[in-house]
């Protein structure tokens, strides 16, 4: 089982390197290839939209071949698209690179989380899921830090690496055993239970921090810029952003398995209200890298206890293993695609103060909602009641 849970965590923790690598290369990016804020947007986006696009495919195919060969496919496609990235010179090349890799994300993402968990003992459940969005958290660390690096070693070289890792995983993960895929869920069932209230509510809580991280992942490199910071800075500040954030998850873990998951979640609602209105207007490079330091853990408030609540509710409501996590993709992916790609195209059009005020606007209306709510919030339906 540790051999198991080492390599699921390698999988995610590689795949989400990569995925925030990208963001202190952004400027970058922008400049050389005259992107603007707009071509930016679209760049980032490209990833999510790709998992949007490989969530219920990916949960097939886990449910049909196996969990195994779902990773090793997701691996494989992965690691042709991070070394095809950093060989490109064309906008529509790392656009196209990127978008190929979300497909294969969310093969990686479905195939390891229903791998390990469908092997895990019931008891050791949550503690394995603990590990996998550990290595994320520890993906999301190393990301900025390897975009740091790569503006100063050479983008071809370090994406290469990168690349050579990912095949390296793949020879892993097909030299690890693993049992026979169960019997395939009808997709007619995931149809019928996404049409519940309280899952459309949970899935919501995934939705919004892709949003918010969406939007920030784009905006804040692109003004730290501006602002004469330059690649190894921003990836500090997002490297310690993520650091806070990893903590902060921690503790309202803890919290929402004392108090349930109402309380972070309105904590963190109020915490990105205040933290997107502030967001467009500091002036120096130090204030803005405090105010995006506290935006990490403040957006992140959301996915611990939201993601919690949609697997509950899924499971109560009878969905199968690969079903339920292939709906964190369909529920993260636009969320994280629409803040990005819309958030560039308004501040291009505009400024960055519209993106952020419509954040915060969609916080205060969730917040509403979650108070009118927040008594029946945590009911759910008896098992199989779909």
């Amino acid at each position: 089982m540790r051999r198991l849970v080492a390599l699921t965590c390698t999988v995610i923790l590689v795949d989400t390197i990569f995925f925030t690598a990208l963001t202190p290369l952004l400027p970058h990016y922008a400049h050389t290839l005259g992107l603007g804020k707009t071509g930016a947007g679209v760049l980032f986006a490209s990833y999510p939209a790709g998992v949007f696009l490989g969530a219920i495919p990916s949960g097939v195919a886990a449910g049909r071949f196996g969990a195994k060969a779902t990773v090793l496919a997701g691996v494989l496609t992965a690691a042709a698209c991070i070394f095809v990235f950093g060989l490109a010179d064309a906008a529509w090349q790392l656009d196209t690179a990127r978008f190929v890799q979300g497909v294969a994300s969310a093969f990686s993402w479905t195939g390891a989380l229903v791998w390990l968990v469908s092997e895990a003992p019931v008891e050791r459940r949550g503690s394995v899921i603990g590990a996998a969005f550990g290595a994320a958290a520890g993906g999301a660390l190393l990301g900025p830090l390897v975009g740091g690096v790569a503006s100063v070693a050479g983008l071809a070289g370090t994406f290469v690496t990168l690349a050579v890792l990912s095949l390296g995983v793949a020879v892993w993960a097909a030299l690890t055993p693993s049992h026979r895929p169960g019997e395939l869920q009808p997709l007619a069932y995931l149809l019928r239970v996404v049409q519940h209230g309280d899952v459309r509510l949970a899935a919501w809580f995934t939705l919004l921090p892709g949003l918010l991280f969406g939007s920030l992942s784009v905006l804040a490199p692109l003004r730290l810029s501006e602002l004469g910071m330059g690649a190894v800075g921003i990836s500090a500040v997002f490297l310690v952003a993520a650091a806070v954030e990893t903590v902060t998850n921690t503790l309202l873990g803890k919290a929402a398995d004392r108090r349930g998951a109402v309380v972070p979640l309105l904590w963190g609602l109020l915490a990105s209200i205040g933290v997107s209105l502030v967001l467009p207007w500091p002036e120096r490079q130090a204030v803005l890298a405090v105010v995006v330091i506290l935006a990490g853990p403040s957006f992140a408030a959301f996915f611990t206890p939201g993601m919690t609540l949609l697997t509950q509710v899924t499971e109560r409501r009878g969905l199968s293993l690969s079903y339920a996590f292939t709906l964190v993709s369909l529920a993260w992916a636009p969320g994280e695609a629409a803040g990005a790609a819309g958030a560039g195209a308004l501040a291009g059009a505009t400024s960055d103060a519209l993106p952020y005020l419509v954040l915060a606007i969609v916080c205060a209306l969730t917040l509403a909602a979650l108070w009118r709510r927040r008594s029946s919030i945590v009911a759910a339906p008896s098992a199989g009641t779909a």
